[in-house]
C-alpha cells in the first residue's frame, strides 16, 4: 500500500488554503487553515505517511520553510 501524500499550500497573511493528494494521484483533502504556526503543525501531525510538500516563494515561505521542514520527507519551494 502506497502511503505518500503529496501536500500543495497557497500561502496567505491570514490563511493558508490546502489539497492533499494521495499515492494514487486522488485529491483526499482540501481545506483553509489560519497562518499560525500551531494550526498548522496540528494539520501536519495529524497527516500520516511519507509528506512530500510544495507552497510558492512569498514573504512567508522561510517562516513556513523552517517551520515545516523537520516534519516532512521532501520541501520544495
Amino acid at each position: 500500500m502506497n502511503h505518500a501524500k503529496y501536500i500543495g499550500m497557497d500561502v496567505h497573511q491570514a490563511t493558508i488554503s490546502v489539497a492533499v493528494i494521495d499515492g494514487t494521484g486522488k485529491l483526499s483533502m482540501e481545506c483553509i487553515l489560519e497562518t499560525r504556526a500551531v494550526t498548522i503543525l496540528e494539520f501536519i501531525q495529524g497527516l500520516h505517511g511519507s509528506l512530500s510538500l510544495t507552497f510558492e516563494e512569498g514573504t512567508s515561505a522561510a517562516w513556513l520553510h523552517d517551520l515545516l521542514k523537520p516534519h516532512v520527507r521532501e520541501l520544495q519551494l
